[in-house]
């Protein structure tokens, strides 16, 4: 559960002596109380709170709303359920910190938001809600289409500094000193473009600082209908090319992502700067199979198995669970948390087994068991799909005898488990036999992992599944 709502900064004449010591709180999947003022002066308290979008993934930028628990007009208390917010990775109940009326519904169910955009106005009283009402409208009237400038169907053409549109009267809001209130986006533009996020004065509700606000610092414009940015002084030396086109293929139609399925095409296109390479190991599966007919009675899948195989060998390799988050440094991980990937209902997730080395095999498997029950009802907290060390992909289940997978951004290995198949071998004596083999493809961050880790790391595994009594231990 995540509590949504957020004090306003309260507005004061110029005139005032007072400050606000109501402080912002930047928006987060986390809420926190109002910190009391060690000062003695009286505190001014906001009668219409603002609920924001939360951020409910490390990845998440925006959020869709699912369904509204509560309708305008109901009254709430805190801590319950008010909005069900889709992330890119599951469906989660958000709740309020106060009591109060939902005096307006800001984003409407079926529509996206930014991070920490304001989805709904929360007011103290029946006395406030027309003010909020009005509040609402404000924030959800935006200019005129008419307004906009025409821009034709060819690629943008980017806009100098100095050729902007008139200027605009925009409203400005008091903040409390010392504070910045930022949008988790505008503080991530802001590192990038290396702009000191506290000179910027935002223009979005109460002096929130918004990404527009960042790019105009770091001297950037944005084109109207692409919404790409770039630099104001550059003037391009070259025409802009068109962007590709397709034919069109009669009978066909078009379906947008979904919010997951996109966070899915941003991972994979994120893993394509990572140089990486694969490594394939045959392993012999017929003390495995044997092991789980045996287990099997009891619950245990050969997906947690694997992982407790997997988990073993990366306690004697811990470069294989590593991590290069900058490109100059080994980030070396204390837990082995083993990531699976899960086909679900419109997307892919991967549910992660933490500490999966220090669980015993029935443990693990009970957990798993839990885990792929919640990522299909979309029902995974962030910890339990975002803490992943290492990664198992195992398409063995539907007959897939080999495939090689895209190592997931963040991580530095992923594990790809073909089925297991039989094999003619032939001993140091010549003499051929059948035995069943499944091949195994590992796809690694070459930065920090070489061949020689790799091979090191497979030999290990193949010799724990290969003699798997120890899986039971």
């Amino acid at each position: 559960m995540a509590s949504l709502v957020y004090p306003k900064t309260p507005s004061l004449s110029s005139s005032s002596s007072l400050s606000s010591t109501a402080p912002l709180l930047r928006p987060s999947i986390f809420f926190l109380r109002p910190k009391s003022s060690s000062s003695r002066l009286p505190t001014v308290r906001a009668k219409i709170r603002e609920i924001f979008m939360p951020a409910l993934s490390s990845t998440m930028t925006e959020g869709k709303i699912v369904s509204w628990i509560k309708s305008e007009g109901d009254t709430l208390s805190k801590g319950e359920s008010v909005v069900v917010v889709e992330s890119d990775k599951a469906d989660m109940d958000v709740e309020t910190f106060y009591d109060g009326i939902l005096a307006a519904i800001v984003v409407n169910e079926g529509e996206t938001a930014p991070v920490g955009s304001p989805i709904g106005l929360l007011a103290e009283t029946e006395d406030e809600i027309a003010e909020a009402k009005a509040k609402a409208a404000s924030q959800s009237t935006g200019p005129p289409a008419s307004s906009a400038p025409k821009v034709e169907d060819s690629a943008p053409v980017p806009v100098p500094a100095s050729a902007s549109a008139p200027a605009q009267t925009v409203a400005t809001y008091p903040t409390t000193p010392g504070k910045v209130v930022a949008t988790p986006y505008a503080k991530k533009l802001a590192k990038q473009y290396k702009v000191d996020i506290n000179k910027i004065v935002g223009t979005g509700p109460f002096g929130r600082i918004k990404p527009e606000d960042v790019e105009k610092a770091a001297g950037i414009t944005t084109t109207p209908k692409s919404n790409v940015a770039v630099p104001a002084a550059a003037a391009p030396s070259s025409p802009p090319k068109a962007a590709a086109s397709f034919p069109e293929i009669p009978g066909s139609s078009v379906v947008p992502f979904t919010t997951m399925q996109a966070a899915v095409s941003k991972n994979m296109v994120e893993s394509l700067s990572v140089p990486t390479f694969r490594v394939g190991y045959p392993v012999g599966t017929d003390a495995l199979d044997a092991l789980y007919e045996k287990v099997k009675p009891k619950g245990v899948t050969m997906t947690a198995l694997l992982a407790k195989a997997a988990a073993m060998a990366l306690v004697q390799h811990p470069v294989v669970n590593a991590t290069c988050k900058d490109g100059k440094s080994f980030t070396y991980n204390t837990n082995i948390n083993i990531a699976v990937a899960v086909a679900i209902n419109g997307g892919l997730i991967t549910p992660v087994l933490q500490d999966a080395d220090k669980l015993d095999l029935y443990l693990l498997s009970q957990k798993w068991k839990e885990l792929v029950e919640k990522a299909r009802a979309k029902q995974l907290q962030p910890q339990e799909y975002n803490s992943g060390t290492f990664t198992l992909s195992n398409l063995g289940m539907f007959g897939v005898d080999r495939f090689d997978a895209i190592l997931p951004p963040g991580q530095g290995a992923i594990m790809a488990v073909g089925a297991s198949k039989p094999t003619v071998t032939a001993d140091k004596d010549g003499f051929f036999s059948v035995k069943n083999k499944m091949l195994v493809n590992v796809t690694a961050d070459h930065r920090i992992i070489y061949g020689a880790d790799l091979a090191a790391f497979l030999q290990l595994f193949s010799k724990i599944v290969e003699n798997p009594e120890s899986l039971t231990m």
